[in-house]
Order: structure tokens, then sequence, then C-alpha cells
């Protein structure tokens, strides 16, 4: 249970962001249009009741910490080990922390001009560490688990790549598209994965939860099926599941570039190009002028 917990949580933690930022990122596009479109790895949280434009990068940062405290006290039996399987698993919300801290600085230093290209190559670092420490972690995952987590490292990869991409080219839409809807993927996959690998109602047909124990206190969980032919079985059950997730994902992505199409207008457009014309007159009416001596 405390397995599906773990997934649960990171799952949707990964799915929120992943909405937070394919929704921003449509407006963001829509608005400025192609020309003006930049990628932006957070944005701000303005509402009318509560503002605080910082919270995206502090929600980061701060469940970034408590989770590595959850892993070196192995949550919940809560006393310091050294289990490798948990400082990998710290190791990676390492990377993160120092993304969204870095980014928190920057931004409080009015100096995210300056590094923002830093900026795309610590949220690269994030995903690259990710796929390493997965890999090598998934060596000992064997039958349906090791399948869940082989494509786990699929869609890591595609949000590496697109991260990549993001920071060679800045005003791609397709770049910033394709990473939101990975951390989207991510995020739906790890709640699959605890249900399916953790939670004996879901547990593929002719296939158990192994139980066991290491020692008195630890506890892991594995499937394995009876048969080859309940194990191929269950992976293509894992394929189907794959593959429909994502169908759902990007028939989401799809309803909401309509919805906001339609309610971000060319009004919208125009004004913000009006508004970007006056900043750029002033600045040249600023640097024009020169006091007399």
């Amino acid at each position: 249970m405390d397995l599906f917990i773990a997934h649960l949580v990171q799952g949707l933690a990964l799915t929120f962001l992943g909405l937070w930022h394919i929704i921003n990122i449509i407006k963001s596009y829509l608005v400025k249009g192609p020309s003006n479109f930049t990628i932006r790895f957070w944005y701000h949280f303005n509402t009318p009741h509560f503002k605080f434009k910082h919270l995206e990068l502090v929600s980061i940062l701060s469940f970034s910490i408590l989770a590595i405290l959850m892993q070196i006290l192995d949550f919940p039996h809560f006393h310091y080990a050294f289990k490798l399987d948990n400082f990998e698993h710290a190791t990676m919300f390492i990377h993160l922390a120092l993304f969204a801290g870095f980014s928190l600085l920057t931004e409080l230093t009015d100096s995210l001009e300056l590094f923002s290209g830093f900026v795309a190559i610590l949220v690269s670092s994030v995903f690259s560490q990710e796929l390493f420490l997965l890999h090598f972690h998934s060596t000992d995952h064997v039958g349906p688990e090791g399948h869940y987590h082989w494509l786990l490292q699929l869609i890591v990869f595609v949000s590496l790549i697109a991260s990549l991409a993001a920071a060679v080219f800045p005003n791609s839409f397709n770049a910033a598209i394709v990473l939101s809807i990975s951390l989207i993927f991510q995020g739906c996959w790890f709640i699959n994965m605890g249900f399916m690998l953790y939670i004996p109602t879901f547990v593929p047909e002719r296939c158990v939860m192994n139980l066991a124990r290491e020692s008195a206190s630890e506890i892991h969980g594995a499937v394995t099926c009876g048969s080859k032919e309940a194990d191929f079985r269950a992976k293509g059950l894992a394929n189907l599941q794959f593959s429909w997730i994502l169908s759902a994902i990007m028939i989401f992505a799809g309803i909401v570039c309509l919805k906001l199409a339609k309610k971000f207008t060319i009004v919208d457009r125009l004004e913000y190009e009006r508004i970007q014309s006056k900043v750029a007159d002033s600045t040249v009416v600023n640097e024009g002028f020169k006091p007399a001596k």
C-alpha cells in the first residue's frame, strides 16, 4: 500500500503540473502568436483572490525536498538506512530541487533573461538523470513490473528529447507542447503502475502479487505470472494501456486547443501586439533621448 501511495502522489503531482503547463502554453501561443511565442519552464500563478506568482516553483522545491527526506528516512518507518533504491529515488528529486531552486532565485533577482539558457539545461538534466537512474534501477524488475518500468523509460526519453529541443529552439511551440504532454503521460503512467502493480484487485489475470519479505520491517511487492502465456497477456495489456492513456491525453490536448482558440480571439492577439509595440516605441524614445550637458 505504501508503494501504491507513493506512485499515486507522484503521479498526481506530475499530472497536475503537466495540465497547468499545457493550458498556459496554448494560451500564450494563441495570444502572442507564433512570432512572439517563447517557451517557459514555469508559469506565474495569479488569480483575483490569490496572488503568489512563484507558487509553482515553491511547490516543486518543497515537494522535492520533502520527497528526498522521506526517501532518506525510509518512510513510513522513519529511520535512517542506506538503501540503494531509496537513494536512487532521492537523487532524481535532487535534480528537480536544483532546477526549482535556481529558477526561483533568477526570478527573485530579475536575472532570468541572463540565465534562461542554463535553466533549460537544468530541465534537461532532470529528465536525463531520471532516465539514467530508471534504466539501471529497473534492471532487477522482471515480468510485468519490468515491462511497466521499460515503458516508463520511453516516456521519460520523450521528455528528455523535448526539453533539449526546447533549450535549442526556445520559440518552438511543438517542443513546448510535447514536453507538457509527456509530463501528463508520466503522471498518468505512475498512477496506472500503482494500481496495476500494487493493488491486488487490478493485478492481471493469472498473475499474483509476490510479497517477498527481505527483513522484519521491509516488504516489497512484485507481480509474477504463472505461465508464459499469462506473462505475455499481462505485457500486452500494459501496451494497450500505454496507447489508451496516450490517446486520452492527445484528445484532451486537442480539446484544450479548440476551446482556448474560441476564448482567445484575434482581438486578444492584436491587443498584445499593440502593448508590445508601445513598449518598443518607449524604449526607442528613451534610448534616443540624451540629456543636455
